[in-house]
């Protein structure tokens, strides 16, 4: 049984959770096979972004505590819980959340790029109402994402926020009417998608990684020079000059 459904727009990826009798909760065989899905987006050079969208009435209730309590962990291979939260794809990744992202459901938001959510949406780290704690990122990811008081309440007292205040926290991109989650994400992943690939994944992975890492200014100068020579080198940055002076469109080649 296949857990995930895909289909592309164009040159971006939509990724359903397609497990709503679940709450789209993951158990292994749905992280394995969130980490191939993710494998093969990296590998298709005609893929720029995606989205990450659920099937049903809840985003993600994360791990499935069926499955943990019989000892199955959702953890694939290489990118670890759910495929996905040790290692998200270098691309742009965004979020479509209706309904309940919740623990693990909330730490897959916590991988994307840009979120966009329903009205009707909630957002809460529930692992210590179990007993658990928060390791898929939640308690380290949170907090730089929205200010430490307000990321230790979520943490700490295991209560969810409402979509409107996760907008207000600056987490939360675009709010938008339920139902509307997906055309607004993949409006967005539009906007992404006409840039040049090679210089989203460098300007992807120097954001990222300074904000995680927290670069001085003085190790982001060092740092970037690397990370962005194969987008300096690429014959994209050439086409990209050569459409800006012919005023017309660029025609990407993704290499």
């Amino acid at each position: 049984m296949s857990f995930i459904r895909t289909e592309t727009h164009g040159h971006v990826l939509v990724i359903t959770l397609d497990r709503p009798q679940a709450r789209n909760a993951f158990n292994r065989e749905m992280a394995d096979e969130m980490e191939a899905v993710v494998d093969a987006f990296e590998a298709d050079r005609q893929l720029r972004a995606a989205v990450l969208t659920a099937n049903g009435p809840t985003f993600s209730a994360g791990q499935d505590l069926i499955a943990a309590a019989r000892g199955e962990r959702a953890i694939a291979a290489r990118r670890g819980g759910f495929g996905i939260l040790i290692q998200p794809p270098a691309k742009p990744l965004i979020a479509a959340v209706e309904g309940q992202a919740l623990a693990g459901g909330m730490e897959l938001t916590l991988c994307c790029d840009l979120i966009v959510a329903s009205t009707a949406a909630v957002f809460g780290l529930a692992e210590v109402k179990r007993g658990l704690v928060a390791v898929g990122g939640g308690c380290f990811r949170l907090p730089r994402q929205i200010p430490y008081h307000i990321a230790m309440e979520m943490i700490l007292t295991a209560e969810t926020k409402t979509a409107e205040e996760m907008h207000r926290l600056g987490y939360v991109n675009r709010l938008v009417a339920p139902g509307e989650t997906l055309a607004e994400a993949l409006r967005l992943a539009a906007l992404i998608a006409r840039n040049g690939p090679a210089a989203v994944r460098a300007a992807k992975e120097i954001a990222s990684r300074s904000h995680a890492e927290g670069w001085t200014d003085a190790e982001g100068w060092e740092k970037q020079n690397p990370i962005v020579a194969p987008a300096f080198n690429s014959p994209d940055r050439d086409e990209g000059l050569r459409a800006f002076a012919e005023k017309r469109d660029p025609v990407w080649t993704g290499l």
